[in-house]
Parts: structure tokens; sequence; C-alpha cells
């Protein structure tokens, strides 16, 4: 059993999304070697901001492993709507394919174990592990 863990940093808490979500495309295949071809878009509700990122990278989690996928990109935004945080994004990937794409980690699942986001300072930053 391994785990890989990763911080995303930003200005901003959608910058923080961003690079958590490039983080983990980037752990399960080198997004440079994966085609488009497959997308879903995805939208998703939540109050607490750190639940809303974690459902998010579980989401992505999900997708690989559903539809068996790994993904070019994902872009998204998040905004505040009524003291909900609302993320509207958009998966980009094509099915695995071991001769043209780069594959890295079969990530598992996105776990609690150290996990946090937050604002320190001026940056928000946050700490995700992932079960590989």
């Amino acid at each position: 059993m391994a785990d890989v863990a990763f911080e995303a940093e930003g200005e901003s808490v959608e910058e923080v999304f961003r690079g958590a979500t490039q983080a983990l495309l980037e752990s399960m295949a080198n997004p440079v070697t994966v085609r488009g071809g497959w997308e879903r878009a995805i939208e998703r509700r939540d109050e607490d901001l750190s639940e809303l990122l974690f459902d998010w990278l579980s989401e992505i989690v999900y997708w690989k492993d559903a539809a068996g996928v790994v993904f070019r990109e994902a872009p998204l935004t998040l905004t505040q709507e009524g003291g909900a945080w609302l993320l509207r994004a958009k998966l980009i990937g094509a099915p695995v394919d071991q001769q043209t794409q780069e594959l890295h980690a079969d990530v598992k699942g996105v776990t609690k174990h150290l996990y946090r986001v937050g604002q320190e300072g001026e940056r928000w930053k946050a700490l995700v592990v992932l079960d590989i």
C-alpha cells in the first residue's frame, strides 16, 4: 500500500482547486499524452469548501474507474452563491491506452488522511493524500 501527497496553493480558492485538480490529473497520467474525445460536464455545490474539493477530486477518480479514462484537462470555475460554493467543471480525456499515453499511478481514491483546505495569511492552501 502506498500513498501520494501533494499541496496546492494559490491567491484564491479557485487557484487552489485548479492546482489540486492538475496535481491529481498528473498523478494518473501525463496530460500531454492524453487526447480528447471523452467529455463529462460536472456541477457540484456545497457550503463546506473542504468537502467540495474532496468530492470534486473523488469525482475525477470515480470517472477514471467507471469510464476507464484518463484526463488531459479539467477546466473549472468556482463561485459563491447564497452561502454555498458552486463548482462547474468539464473533464476532458480519453480511454486508457498504454501504447500512446504515459500512465502514472492508478489512483484508488482521495483520503482524509492529513487532508486540509484553508487560508494561511493571504494565500489558500490544500494538502491532499491519494491512495494508490
